[in-house]
This record gives structure tokens, sequence and C-alpha cells, in this order.
């Protein structure tokens, strides 16, 4: 039983977090700023959680590390994760928005949106006919918690959905999962390709020359991590008619940097990693809810971290 006391809350959330104190009377919480988070903070707490580690982060007396987001790679890139130290992670409605913020752009691309608007600023009459949800052949790299809502989702709607990951397991939402060895069987028939990865060694700069040459004008969906996907051979790979358009979310810097060639490109669109905000509510629900089962000394949380794999 992982008995946690005294808890560091901090990020950007920190203020409306302060309710957690009267929800959780068990533990004593400090809710600070980043910037106020000091060395010896980490000798008194035996819990922190945000969505990243401060500049001052250290292990400490640290017996448990929650982040707010989904992802988890702040936390682990370039840190020798210290054993003992159990790391758990927010999920909350995550699969749910990123399905309909992927579910949305697919739709206005296959209903022309954007040609009918500008249609429209020219005053021209284009009458044409749209392709229907159940022709697609959709491929997710990812097959976790929100490639499997995505998936769900789009077999709603009748779309084919082909899962990529690293085992190639067969997981029920999709029609089909292949190992990342075979990706290149099916990228040619697809007419969208959705990353939804979490960062490691192993998706790094996943999305390079090599995958995008197998693609036949797709579009292409980053709500992973911007740091999976070459921004350079993506944008080659556009102008080489693999990748029709691009949707992208996430960024290896973040906010994107204003020199960068993708804010100006007309195949790409880009939004500020808004596909799924962790919300006030569900962070606690979250937070509340792993400190449940520590408590009542569940073996395994059900949102805890495989540190060795990245997620």
């Amino acid at each position: 039983m992982l008995d946690i006391k005294k808890i560091i809350v901090t990020g950007r959330m920190y203020k409306e977090l302060e309710q957690l104190a009267l929800l959780d009377t068990k533990r004593e919480y400090l809710f600070l700023p980043e910037a106020d988070v000091r060395p010896n903070h980490f000798e008194w707490a035996d819990g922190y959680v945000a969505f990243k580690p401060t500049e001052s982060f250290h292990f400490g007396k640290l017996k448990w590390v929650h982040a707010l987001g989904a992802g988890v790679d702040a936390f682990l890139t370039n840190r020798e994760w210290k054993e003992d130290v159990v790391l758990t992670r927010t999920v909350g409605s995550f699969g749910r928005k990123i399905a309909e913020y992927c579910l949305s752009y697919i739709l206005a691309d296959l209903q022309r949106h954007a040609d009918f608007q500008h249609a429209q600023t020219q005053r021209v009459w284009l009458p044409t006919q749209q392709k229907l949800l159940h022709e697609l052949n959709i491929i997710i790299f990812g097959t976790g918690t929100i490639g499997e809502e995505v998936a769900r989702m789009l077999r709603t709607f009748g779309v084919t959905v082909y899962g990529i990951s690293r085992s190639g397991a067969a997981n029920l939402p999709f029609n089909q999962v292949l190992p990342i060895s075979d990706m290149h069987v099916v990228l040619p028939q697809a007419d969208w390709v959705i990353n939804t990865l979490p960062l490691t060694s192993i998706t790094e700069s996943l999305f390079e020359r090599r995958l995008f040459s197998y693609m036949q004008s797709a579009g292409f969906m980053n709500v992973g991590r911007g740091a999976s996907v070459d921004a350079n051979a993506l944008l080659e790979a556009i102008e080489l008619g693999q990748v029709r358009r691009a949707v992208l979310d996430v960024f290896r810097e973040e906010p994107l940097p204003v020199q960068s060639p993708l804010w100006a490109h007309s195949n790409v669109v880009i939004t500020p990693h808004i596909s799924a905000i962790t919300g006030v509510d569900e962070a606690i629900e979250g937070l509340l809810e792993v400190l449940g089962e520590m408590d009542s000394g569940q073996e395994r949380i059900s949102q805890s971290v495989d540190v060795k794999r990245g997620y």
C-alpha cells in the first residue's frame, strides 16, 4: 500500500486545483506556481502533481508522481527514473475529445468545406459528389486508450480502421492491427493516417521520409507527440503528393516558432495543442481516483505508467 501524505501541486492549473484540499482532508497539500517550487519542497513531499517537472525537480522523498496530462515524456525523457517511484497519468475523456477532433477534420475534408468556401468568395457554383465515410480506409498509429476511442468512433460510421502498434496484437475496435514492421502493407491504401502514439525512443521521428513514401495522397493528422514527426520530411511529402493535407495539433517545439514554414503552408492546418485539454473537473476526478486506489491497497493502479515503455 502506497501511503501518500504530503503533495505538491504545481503548473498552470494549480490555483483551480486548490479545492483538492477540501475534497481530500486526509492529506496535506502545497499549491505553488512552478517558479516557486524549490528543491527543499521535494524533501517535504511524497507526492508531486503537475503537467511536467519544474526546473528544481528531483526525487527527494517522492513516492509518487502524477501527470495532469496523458503524455509523460516530459517526466521520462533524459531522466533516469527512480525505481520505487510510481508514475501515473490523467486520461479522463481525452480519447473522446481527440476522436471528435479527428472526425471534425475528416468530415470537413470529405465534404470539401475549404473548396466550397473558396468557390463562394469567387462566386462560383461548384456542384460535386463527395465520398462517404464508410468508403474510407484510416490507419491509426497507436492502439492504446486514445487510439481505441478514435477507432471506435470511426467504426461507428462504417470506416475501415487499421491499427499500427509495436506488437500488432489484435484489438477489438480495429478491423485489423499490424506491427510497425508491416505498416508498408496498408499505408498505400490509406485515406487518412492518424498518429496517437506516445513519445518514446521508438516513436521519436518515426514519421520520416521512408514512412511518408508509402502514402499515396493521404491526409495526415498528428494528435500524439510533435517529436514523432520529422517536419522537413512531412513538408517534402506534401510537395511530392504523398501527403495531401496535414492537420497538426502537436509540435516538437511549442508554441510553434513563428519562423516555421508550417504556418504558411496552404495544405497544413495548425491547432495549438487543443485536441484534448485537461479540464479541472476531470483532473481532480482522475487524481482522486488514483489516490483512492492507492488507499485501498490496489496492486495495479489503473492509470499507472510502465516507465520502461514510456506509456
